[in-house]
């Protein structure tokens, strides 16, 4: 039995593989302590808020900043109309994105490379934000729940990822003997093609959900009624444009009280804000890092 031959390292090897860990765990803690601070935030008191007392570990363990999200109407309502676009933009777009991937990549597509340059150009040039309002406004969309998912039905580069994941992963000779078969090309999308797709369904998926959960540019352009503005034009206002009345700074005590409630549904609201992407991720991380790099080993 051959025994395998352990390549011994090099002193500059050793260097370079402890330089590159040490780089890799300062990006850690610069990421991951601000993440702690507004986590360990939002599970204090506002007392311990707004007087600086909160490091990495909750001071005076309080539920308060997580009762007033969740008392508010104003944001339940807000991470419903969330929850809408994610869901049913982020269908809209794989869909979209699929039934424009697949047949660019097959070779049997006339005028496929036309096609894709035309995509390309998309890319590199557009018209710029007046245009889009004047078109969104023209098709009467203004104000409406379709504002927020229809002028991004799907994106460019998606279409190219999945584009070379179909051409990577699903051979011609397998279309041609699923033809030869008398099986039809809806068939064989429904039954072949997606199913050995979920990599990049899974990459395409998540990438379209956290673009509608984090969008709020979109909605302060479009949206006008509140009962339809996502959760992070809500945050963007709690974070943006609240601010202490100055009626208040008679009171020390009372402005401080009403500051640190203020502080602690800032922290609070964040963390609700980022739970559902940070929940959803772990469940297609594997499928994530297999899509991503089967999508990009050829252009």
């Amino acid at each position: 039995m051959a025994r395998s031959i352990a390549i011994k390292e090099t002193l500059g090897d050793r260097i370079f593989i402890a330089g590159v860990y040490t780089f890799l765990s300062l990006v850690l803690l610069i990421v991951l302590i601000p993440l702690i601070y507004i986590l360990s935030a939002s599970f204090s008191s506002p007392q311990a808020v707004v007087t600086g007392k909160v490091t990495l570990w909750p001071v005076d363990f309080s539920l308060a900043g997580y009762k007033a999200v969740f008392n508010n109407p104003q944001i339940g309502t807000g991470f419903l109309n969330s929850l809408f676009y994610t869901v049913v933009g982020t269908l809209i777009n794989v869909t979209l994105t699929i039934m424009l991937a697949y047949p660019l990549a097959r070779k049997t597509f006339y005028g496929r490379n036309v096609f894709m340059i035309i995509l390309v150009i998309t890319m590199m040039f557009e018209g710029g934000l007046i245009p889009s309002y004047l078109v969104v406004k023209g098709l009467g969309l203004i104000d409406t729940r379709l504002a927020m998912i229809l002028p991004g039905a799907f994106a460019v580069f998606q279409v190219i990822i999945a584009r070379t994941f179909f051409q990577t992963s699903i051979p011609d000779e397998l279309a041609e003997a699923a033809e030869l078969d008398g099986c039809s090309d809806l068939r064989f999308i429904f039954s072949i093609v997606l199913p050995l797709s979920k990599p990049i369904i899974a990459v395409m998926t998540l990438m379209y959900a956290v673009g509608h959960w984090n969008a709020y540019f979109d909605a302060l352009i479009y949206l006008r009624n509140p009962d339809i503005f996502p959760l992070q034009i809500i945050l963007r206002n709690i974070l943006i444009l609240n601010s202490v009345d100055a009626s208040m700074m008679a009171n020390v005590d009372q402005m401080m009280a009403q500051q640190g409630l203020k502080d602690l549904l800032k922290y609070s609201l964040i963390v609700v804000s980022s739970a559902p992407v940070l929940m959803i991720y772990p469940f297609v991380q594997k499928h994530f890092v297999k899509g991503v790099m089967i999508g990009s080993l050829k252009g």
